[in-house]
């Protein structure tokens, strides 16, 4: 009974592990994109009214010249210097179309003010057209804006403090855009699609191709680079495309990455992939502090003296150098270890960017070194 015990423990060990996809394979649909299928981005110049007096002022022309024009397409002529509207904000929007976007898909749309507007809140967006890179209206967009955010001044306005929430010159219409016209792409009669990967690689390439023509059942997946990979569609799933695409995404596939270490030097972060390993190397770490202070000294006459008190800076400079703390990492340390090893002398994300490149350019470090 225990023999037959474990037997069934190994068998379902087994199914799990084979059902479970390995830690470095991921499915095509989470690691590449079809070409074609893609967001496009629309914008346009539009007009945000109804503000409480925290529109653009008077000092700039931008709004009352819009505004001016606004009223003329709609029958009123009116000079734009003879317009004071506080309440108008002059304001970029745009908005991001998606893939397949058919006439009539409700789109959230991003308002900007572009003068010197002092709050978008209350705001409503006059009806906009956004346009394209070709120069064709795509989306038209209107509606209240949100801001997520407020502006507090005050008694009456007029008072010198000044409580703000949040970026209050920068907002949202949700569901505020709607498509107009729709990018021109069809995947009728496609004979060939094209798979574009995130990161370029050539094994993974290989590996996608590979794994695509398993699960197919025909070699009709070809890796033309190390990003991009031509997948053939059969006679018999022309009519049924969309099903033959969903079947391909779904395909796990071994991801092979280069090792690679990203710092970004503004913000003192360091990022290390969990494939990152050092060669056999040696770091030593002190740190050398300097202090200066400044003494008065103070010197006074004898009683009865001539003479005034006089106050004299004297200047103290103290360095003081503290021992220095090595650190030995053995050949192939995996991140862990590196990490753990630079806590332990004390370095700081700073020390740290410092210590990497030196390792770096040492050869001691076997990954790809990126700063942003």
């Amino acid at each position: 009974m225990r023999k037959f015990w474990f037997l069934i423990s190994g068998l379902i060990g087994f199914l799990l592990s084979a059902a479970t996809p390995a830690a470095n394979e991921g499915r095509v649909k989470d690691v590449a994109r079809w070409m074609g299928v893609r967001d496009n981005q629309v914008s346009g110049f539009g007009l945000v009214v109804g503000l409480n007096g925290t529109g653009d002022t008077t000092q700039n022309l931008l709004g009352p010249q819009a505004l001016a024009n606004l009223l003329e397409r709609n029958g009123v002529t009116i000079s734009p210097s003879a317009l004071r509207p506080k309440n108008v904000a002059a304001v970029i929007v745009s908005a991001t179309v998606p893939p397949f976007g058919r006439l009539g898909t409700r789109l959230d749309v991003a308002v900007s003010s572009i003068a010197d507007a002092a709050s978008l809140q209350g705001g409503i967006l006059l009806q906009t057209p956004l346009k394209a890179a070709d120069g064709r209206v795509y989306v038209v967009a209107q509606g209240p804006v949100s801001i997520g955010g407020f502006v507090a001044k005050g008694p009456a306005g007029g008072g010198s403090s000044l409580i703000q929430r949040n970026q209050t010159t920068v907002g949202r219409v949700p569901n505020g855009g709607m498509v107009e016209r729709e990018v021109p792409f069809s995947l009728d009669g496609t004979r060939h699609l094209t798979l574009v990967l995130e990161q370029d690689d050539f094994t993974s390439a290989a590996h996608a191709a590979e794994a695509i023509n398993k699960k197919v059942g025909e070699p009709v997946a070809t890796a033309m680079d190390s990003r991009t990979i031509s997948v053939r569609v059969p006679e018999n799933q022309r009519m049924n495309l969309v099903a033959y695409i969903a079947h391909i995404e779904s395909v796990a596939f071994a991801m092979d990455r280069t090792a690679k270490v990203v710092i970004n030097e503004k913000t003192g972060t360091v990022v290390l992939g969990g494939d990152v390993r050092l060669s056999s190397v040696s770091i030593v770490h002190g740190n050398f502090n300097v202090m200066i202070s400044t003494l008065f000294a103070v010197s006074q006459p004898a009683p009865f003296a001539q003479g005034a008190t006089t106050v004299t800076p004297e200047e103290k400079v103290k360095a003081k150098e503290e021992k220095a703390r090595s650190l030995q990492l053995k050949e192939g340390a995996n991140v862990e270890e590196i990490i753990r090893g630079l806590n332990s002398i004390g370095a700081s994300p700073r020390d740290v960017i410092a210590i990497l490149q030196a390792i770096k350019a040492a050869g001691g470090l076997n990954a790809e070194l990126e700063i942003i």
